[in-house]
């Protein structure tokens, strides 16, 4: 089976964006090609045969690998029968470079690191099906410098930041203050002067969550009051700034452990 689907992500309101690929082919080969940004890719099936920088790279399920820009690449199925499926983000250069300094050359394009690939495939999982900005933007650049960090010759930056605890109480009034188009990170950070990474570091070791996280449970608690007023779950979903219903219903579940419709229909035969 060929299966390709693109599905493109923003990094913030109004931010830039990136663009995700699901990918599943039998047969398919790519004919020699080059991205602007760094292609990074986690094989979820089969193996894949890439020629790069003069030599062949063999994936296996669970690999990742890291493509530069402008670097021209090809790829195929590494056997006959089972082909290969693959997830795969096409990131600016400063996306890996926010948490470090210099560019992110990474010697092997094939890293083995199982923590990170499950990290990346979930991520690009969820943000296919339901591609939130502000939730794009806080896992991204996150995951990205962690894997540049890790695996790259950057250099790490000082990950202390004077305040961070003030930054983060900031940062959250903002986000529910503006819960139905809540500002990007990249506008937050450069307010208070920081970078996003330093931005995401101080206000998860705060907050104990992300800032997408925080303000989803931050909505649900909102939507849960309408759901007790009588709205339905579209109404509260809208007016707290949810995609659509399935967002809220997504983030409802893991918070609470049931669907809204299900906590409206209890609350309502309860009175």
């Amino acid at each position: 089976m060929e299966q390709a689907l693109w599905t493109r992500a923003r990094l913030g309101r109004c931010g830039p964006r990136l663009d995700l690929l699901t990918a599943r082919f039998d047969k398919h080969v790519y004919a020699p090609h080059a991205h602007d940004e760094f292609t990074v890719g986690v094989c979820v099936g089969g193996s894949e045969i890439i020629d790069y920088r003069g030599g062949h790279i063999r994936t296996g399920p669970g690999s990742i690998v890291v493509l530069a820009p402008g670097e021209v690449h090809t790829g195929g199925p590494g056997n006959k029968t089972d082909g290969y499926a693959y997830r795969a983000l096409y990131a600016a250069t400063p996306l890996l470079a926010d948490g470090s300094v210099g560019f992110p050359h990474f010697r092997e394009p094939l890293i083995d690191d199982p923590e990170l690939a499950t990290a990346l495939r979930l991520t690009h999982t969820e943000l296919s099906a339901c591609p939130d900005p502000l939730e794009a933007e806080s896992r991204l650049p996150w995951l990205l410098t962690a894997l540049a960090r890790r695996h790259s010759t950057a250099r790490a930056t000082c990950d202390e930041v004077q305040g961070g605890e003030g930054i983060a109480l900031l940062v959250r009034d903002r986000l529910a203050d503006e819960l139905l188009a809540p500002p990007s990170l990249a506008t937050l950070a450069e307010d208070v002067g920081l970078s996003r990474y330093q931005l995401l570091r101080a206000f998860r070791t705060t907050m104990g969550l992300p800032p997408y996280a925080w303000l989803a449970q931050y909505r649900v608690h909102r939507a849960r009051t309408l759901l007790e007023s009588g709205l339905r779950p579209a109404e509260a979903a809208a007016a707290v700034g949810f995609a659509d219903q399935a967002h809220l219903t997504r983030w409802f579940r893991r918070v609470l452990g049931v669907t809204p419709a299900a906590y409206r229909n209890s609350v309502q035969d309860g009175r």
